[in-house]
């Protein structure tokens, strides 16, 4: 099979009308938190049961088409002995990772933030491969602020995202493109649109140069939403200023964009979805979920360490999962949380 074979594979088994993608990949010190939260030790024995818990949910595969692992979890194994990407292969869910190593400071200009770890990449990218990993992720976080993001800081988080682009698809593995403007502040709805946008035409010019092949790429932005110290905006509102700037932005040989959640809640997060969806008109992308903590809330806090917690936390991921796969054909309804 040709690289560029391996890759068309792999964006056939991610992207479809119904599926989405959850995002797993906390780092050591995130799933701390999220633990702590539940009054779990952050061992690894504990990650360990909780993501064996996640990927062997009965039924997943109905609702979900790829999961993004942390790298230590490419190595563990579920209770039985079998590798946790095999678990996740076994029902149609094809396994990722998430390649990047975390932000920092972007020198020379303040209150922007670069993400470190292309250094080594290709090779570590290799052996991830051979662990099962079809696809990769990276992510670049953008501050909005009365300066923030710079030219610079949106030219040189575009140059990090692209170059990584550029080496996954060179090895066969599929990028997940992650340029995130956060909902931290107080500024109000337009102010993220216009920033999502000038982010977004950065990336893109970034991989036009890098020679990324946009139909061998998934791209993982932010929805449009006002800051969270601002005020919450009615679904209808983000739908609307999202394609707004997505049909501005992103080009249609994309084939899938997965949103984040970015501290949406899980009802927020499946109501926005939903009417993205139903006002899509003739959009020319999938428009699924890349969910992290808006898909797994529910299921950590049933488990909350506990065996006998794991068929209840099951459930409870995959109620979320089928109302994020209807929220894909815009028949959410909140209703359904009751049921």
């Amino acid at each position: 099979m040709s690289t560029e074979e391996e890759l068309q594979r792999t964006i056939d088994d991610i992207v479809d009308p119904t599926r989405g993608i959850l995002a797993a990949d906390e780092s050591l010190p995130t799933i701390g938190k999220r633990f702590a939260q539940i009054g779990v030790e952050n061992t690894e024995e504990n990650r360990r049961a909780y993501r064996a818990l996640l990927l062997t949910t009965p039924g997943l595969g109905d609702y979900l088409s790829g999961v993004i692992l942390f790298e230590e979890t490419l190595g563990q194994k579920d209770d039985a002995g079998k590798p946790l990407p095999q678990d996740a292969a076994g029902q149609g869910i094809v396994p990722g990772v998430k390649v990047d190593k975390g932000k920092g400071p972007l020198s020379g200009s303040p209150g922007d933030l670069i993400t470190c770890g292309l250094d080594g990449l290709a090779d570590r990218l290799s052996g991830y491969k051979e662990q099962g990993a079809r696809f990769a992720k990276w992510r670049e976080v953008y501050p909005i602020g009365p300066h923030n993001p710079t030219p610079l800081g949106r030219k040189a988080n575009a140059e990090m995202l692209a170059r990584y682009a550029a080496v996954c698809q060179e090895l066969g593995v599929v990028p997940i493109v992650e340029p995130e403007v956060l909902m931290d502040g107080d500024h109000d709805i337009e102010r993220c649109a216009e920033v999502t946008g000038h982010v977004l035409h950065a990336v893109f010019h970034a991989l036009h140069q890098h020679h990324v092949t946009l139909e061998h790429m998934i791209l993982k932005p932010n929805m449009v939403l006002p800051g969270k110290d601002c005020r919450r905006a009615p679904p209808e509102e983000v739908a609307e200023a999202t394609l707004r700037v997505l049909k501005r932005s992103v080009p249609a040989a994309v084939p899938s964009i997965n949103f984040l959640s970015g501290g949406q809640s899980p009802e927020e997060a499946t109501e926005n979805l939903n009417a993205i969806n139903q006002a899509r008109g003739n959009a020319p992308w999938q428009l699924s979920i890349s969910y992290g903590r808006a898909l797994q809330q529910p299921a950590l806090h049933a488990w909350r360490g506990k065996p006998e917690n794991v068929p209840a936390a099951q459930q409870a991921l995959l109620k979320r999962a089928r109302l994020n796969s209807l929220a894909r054909e815009g028949r959410y309804d909140p209703a359904m949380e009751k049921e």
